[in-house]
């Protein structure tokens, strides 16, 4: 089984670019798209042409802005949005699919805002959806997999010096948070098979951010312990354009 994970950055904007070449030649059996930026009715009318795939989607309160989707040819048993607390619940920030083996949970974590005036808020929101996976959790064991907005390590970022502390992204806040979910039993699936690989998953528009590869770490599958022995590949496709962030896939397999 293939998961991919993709902040695509508008998926209005993203399909008329390579989108579906993209997703044709990747092959995934699911999808998860974060900031899709459009209602739900709207990510409808955008991925219609994947008709072999039921869509979900879980668009935020205010038009335009985050807003998840996945997108499956497996069975899904049951969807669920959002973490049931009103404070985090009008952005569409999570999406949940219960499938036979495991829930796949698709977040798009808060930015903590170019002045870190969110950072507070953030550090509640890592706090509450460690709780909500770990209540997952007692059911069946869970894939969570999205952009966490945190590069975790030094190798995760090019610049870890001068952004440490001063950028949302990779302050102290941000990284004791990735080390909460890590020290809770959730694998970084990517750094587990590649501890010293240096690869990014998101560049900024500015500075040829991309053309010059300074790039940050910020997209995630965690996986739950029990299930860690299963993951075969996760594939980072930085040559595939279309979004500020690549697509990232991870290779599972239940037997």
């Amino acid at each position: 089984m293939k998961i991919i994970s993709w902040n695509v950055n508008g998926i209005r904007a993203s399909v008329k670019k390579d989108f579906f070449e993209d997703i044709e030649k990747i092959d995934p059996s699911i999808m998860c798209l974060q900031e899709t930026k459009a209602q739900d009715d709207e990510v409808l009318v955008a991925l219609a042409p994947l008709d072999t795939f039921s869509i979900h989607s879980n668009s935020a309160h205010q038009k335009g802005y985050s807003g998840t989707a996945i997108v499956s040819k497996e069975k899904v048993k049951s969807i669920m949005t959002d973490m049931g607390i009103d404070e985090h619940d009008a952005e569409g920030r999570v999406l949940c699919a219960e499938y036979e083996n495991f829930y796949l949970v698709n977040v798009y974590v808060p930015n903590s805002g170019q002045k870190l005036e969110r950072l507070d808020y953030r550090k509640q929101w890592d706090s509450d959806f460690l709780k909500y996976l770990k209540n997952l959790e007692k059911t069946k064991p869970v894939i969570v997999c999205g952009d966490f907005n945190v590069a975790h390590k030094a190798i995760d970022l090019k610049n870890d010096k001068s952004n440490y502390n001063k950028t949302a992204g990779y302050t102290q806040v941000e990284i004791d948070g990735m080390d909460h979910f890590i020290q809770a039993g959730f694998v970084d699936a990517f750094r587990m098979l590649y501890p010293d690989e240096i690869a990014y998953t998101f560049w900024s528009y500015r500075f040829k951010s991309r053309e010059r590869n300074t790039g940050w770490r910020i997209d995630y599958f965690l996986v739950s312990k029990s299930i860690a022995d299963k993951v075969k590949d996760v594939r980072i496709y930085s040559d595939i354009m279309g979004s500020d962030h690549c697509p990232l896939g991870l290779e599972i397999d239940f037997g």
